[in-house]
């Protein structure tokens, strides 16, 4: 079996990390809020509104970014067995279901004044809400299952089934017609976003990443503290 990571080796590392990043989340966090809140001006069509957009697009990146890490690291340990991939995509799972809840909720807040509704069965809404269904069946597959390595095989299937639902999200907006408008970053052409607004939303979006790094090590940590406590032998 294969052992790249030994908890038990990177736990002091880990503790140290945590205070590290901790004391780096709050600086940028402060200074994101500051620039979302205050220093960025309000759109010409929403008003303050698009002051949501800080929170919602950042939430929605992570949200995706964490499924696509569980389902990759899923494959992997489907194939190679390596234990431990299940314990970080184990951790990784809580957070990314709150980001995706957060953002259907600041999506339905910025949409009642953007489009005059709190919902709608909107092809890029619609897929969100069945990405948190993926996340919460891999989560229920990985808590009820008592047999560790069925458990390990179903969570397993259902990240890699809910891998399909990546690209309709990021592609929704392009493939049918949708009250969400199309992406105003991409990786391949300028942005259309103001740097006015832009330099807050990145931002804000390196403090979320922080954020999560702090509680992905935190539930990594109380996963190691488990396996030990109930002595399994499982890296």
């Amino acid at each position: 079996m294969l052992n790249l990571i030994n908890p038990s080796k990177i736990f002091y590392w880990i503790e140290k990390l945590i205070n590290f990043i901790n004391s780096i989340f709050f600086v940028v966090l402060v200074v994101g809020l500051t620039f979302a809140l205050l220093l960025s001006p309000p759109d010409y069509l929403q008003g303050d509104s698009v002051r949501i957009m800080y929170v919602h697009v950042p939430s929605a990146w992570i949200s995706l970014a964490s499924f696509t890490c569980i389902a990759l690291l899923s494959i992997i340990n489907f194939i190679f067995k390596i234990k431990n991939l299940n314990l970080i995509t184990k951790s990784i799972a809580p957070i990314g279901l709150m980001f995706t809840c957060l953002a259907i909720l600041t999506g339905s807040l910025w949409g009642q004044p953007t489009w005059g509704t709190w919902w709608a069965w909107d092809a890029r809404i619609t897929s969100m809400v069945v990405l948190a269904i993926f996340y919460i069946l891999y989560i229920i597959a990985n808590k009820l299952i008592l047999n560790e390595s069925k458990s390990e095989k179903i969570s397993s299937i259902v990240a890699i089934i809910g891998l399909i639902n990546i690209p309709i999200i990021k592609y929704s907006v392009d493939w049918w017609n949708t009250l969400h408008q199309p992406a105003s970053i991409k990786f391949m052409e300028a942005s259309k976003i103001h740097p006015s607004m832009l330099v807050p939303l990145l931002l804000m979006f390196l403090a979320l990443i922080f954020y999560c790094a702090l509680i992905f090590l935190m539930k990594y940590k109380t996963e190691i503290i488990r396996i030990k406590k109930k002595n399994l032998k499982r890296l």
